[in-house]
């Protein structure tokens, strides 16, 4: 579900780029039991796959590849790009000469897949071994939502972080000064923000409604420290009250704008997501909840106002974690079908945890680096608009969706219960959280 992407310090003893560093060599013998060549210093060649297909980003996952191989001679990487997650996922099912060492995906919904299936190997050991504590070395959210039950079978490779975009200039005539930090400060401004034409808008506030550009329930379930599962993997949304009061604000901002079927007629003359017809670069809307990647868009496509980012908003409950924000991200790993491990082990290490090879990668996609180090290396992108999504891949509050056996099946039907409770199909909210928590339940049960 969360692949809206560009085609998306310390540890124990020693810091995880050193290690990186200092291994010219691999040692140790792989999972699935076959002798790893480049133990002995002979050379080997790995195979990484990857989504990304844009040519800024193949050329700098080309410029990492590079500075790798110069680090470890005996390792050479192929890499091939643009594969999508069904091919590899066949891939390393199948197995074989031909399926890849290592593999990186856009969507952190599949990590409870991968873990629980085994497909991709759990690097616990590996992390052991090199003396690499995660928790110090990864923001929390990322570790978070790379790991399943205990199994660390992926490791963060760059980050999105979710903010609010909002239009300056737009502010200033409405005599806005600066931006919303709780909900109820963001309903004004959305209402303040809204100019009407006719039956339709000149300018909305903001969009709030689910089938609006990132406005998902995930996203904005992300400002309320929302649990989705209890510590007996049920699910608890139809207890937990953050839920039902993420729901509430929603359905009661959509009534102050104008109301459901009004909001979705003026959405469906929105522009492509993807491109400089995007909603908010052309002025129909004031304020919008986007990645960090929407920076080097505006910048690109010059748009004629003024612009600014900002975290989004938070509960008025809980005002004290503003700064917090959704994230998700790419993520990367071993195929534990791969008899080169500890060759694809140095890869993974390197481009998961080497600080200037993060900061490197970060700034040429503008995306967010994935190590506290590198979120704190002064040679990452210091534009503002940028940082915004830095500082909130920094704040502790700062959450992810949990990982699920069935992928991101549980989040798809919460966003089906927000389809029908905002457009007044479903109009029991309490009704409908237990049917869904129901429905989740079944759904993870049939997966085991």
């Amino acid at each position: 579900m969360h692949t809206p992407r560009r085609s998306r310090r310390p540890a124990a003893a020693v810091g995880c780029a050193v290690l990186a560093l200092l291994a010219t060599a691999c040692t140790g013998t792989d999972p699935a039991g076959g002798t790893d060549d480049s133990a002995s210093g002979k050379d080997v060649t790995i195979t990484f796959w990857h989504g990304w297909s844009q040519e800024n980003e193949t050329r700098a996952i080309r410029a990492n590849i590079d500075a790798f191989q110069k680090l470890h001679p005996n390792i050479h990487v192929k890499v091939v790009g643009n594969i999508a997650d069904d091919k590899s996922e066949q891939a390393l099912r199948a197995g074989g000469p031909d399926a890849p060492d290592v593999v990186s995906s856009f969507s952190t919904d599949n990590v409870g897949k991968f873990c629980s299936a085994h497909v991709w190997t759990d690097l616990n050991p590996l992390l052991k071994k090199d003396g690499i504590d995660p928790a110090t070395t990864f923001p929390a959210a990322m570790l978070k939502y790379s790991q399943f039950e205990g199994d660390q079978c992926s490791l963060p490779l760059l980050g999105d972080a979710y903010g609010l975009y909002y239009n300056k200039t737009a502010f200033a005539a409405a005599g806005i000064t600066a931006p919303p930090k709780t909900f109820s400060e963001f309903d004004q401004d959305a209402v303040k923000l809204t100019v009407a034409e006719g039956d339709s808008y000149r300018q909305l506030g903001f969009m709030p409604n689910f089938h609006g550009y990132e406005s998902s329930p995930s996203h904005y379930l992300g400002q309320y420290d929302a649990d989705y599962f209890a510590a007996d993997g049920r699910s608890d949304i139809a207890t937990d009250p953050r839920v039902a009061a993420m729901f509430t604000w929603q359905k009661n901002l959509i009534g102050k704008l104008g109301g459901f079927e009004k909001l979705e007629r003026f959405r469906t003359g929105f522009g492509d997501e993807y491109s400089a017809k995007n909603p908010f670069e052309t002025g129909q809307v004031a304020m919008a909840i986007d990645g960090e990647w929407r920076t080097a868009s505006l910048a690109d496509d010059k748009v004629p106002f003024e612009w600014a980012t900002a975290p989004f908003p938070v509960p008025d409950d809980q005002a004290e974690t503003y700064g917090r924000g959704y994230q998700t991200g790419t993520i990367i790993g071993i195929a534990r079908t791969s008899r080169k491990q500890t060759a694809a082990w140095e890869l993974v290490k390197y481009l998961t945890c080497d600080t200037d090879a993060v900061v490197g990668f970060a700034n040429a996609i503008h995306n967010v680096p994935s190590t506290i180090a590198a979120l704190s290396s002064p040679k990452l992108n210091a534009d503002p608009g940028f940082r915004t999504f830095v500082e909130i891949a920094r704040n502790p509050h700062s959450d992810t969706t949990p990982a699920s056996i069935n992928g991101g099946a549980y989040q798809l039907s919460v966003q089906n219960l927000g389809y029908a409770y905002e457009s007044g199909q479903q109009t029991d909210l309490a009704a409908g959280l237990a049917a869904t928590a129901k429905e989740i339940d079944t759904a993870v049960e049939q997966a085991k």
